[in-house]
C-alpha cells in the first residue's frame, strides 16, 4: 500500500550470534580467548583453561540480550 510506511525489522548480530550461547537460566556463555593458534609457547595451565567455557557478567548480558533480540 503506497500510504503507509512498513516497520524496520529488527535485527541480530552476526558477531553475538556466532560468539555467545544462552544458556537455560537465561545467561550467556561464551568460550575462552586464547585457544586457537601459537599454542606451542603456552603453557599446559594456559590452554587447559582456555577450553573452558565461561558465563557473561550481568551487566553484558543486559547488552547482548538487545543484541540477540530473538533470543
Amino acid at each position: 500500500m503506497p500510504g503507509k510506511a512498513k516497520p524496520g525489522k529488527q535485527r541480530s548480530s552476526s558477531a553475538a550470534k556466532k560468539r555467545f550461547k544462552m544458556t537455560g537460566k537465561g545467561q550467556f556463555a561464551q568460550q575462552k580467548a586464547s585457544h586457537s593458534h601459537l599454542l606451542q609457547q603456552k603453557s599446559k595451565k594456559q590452554k587447559r583453561l582456555a577450553k573452558q567455557t565461561i558465563i557473561t557478567n550481568k551487566a553484558y548480558s543486559k547488552q547482548l540480550k538487545r543484541m540477540l533480540p530473538g533470543k
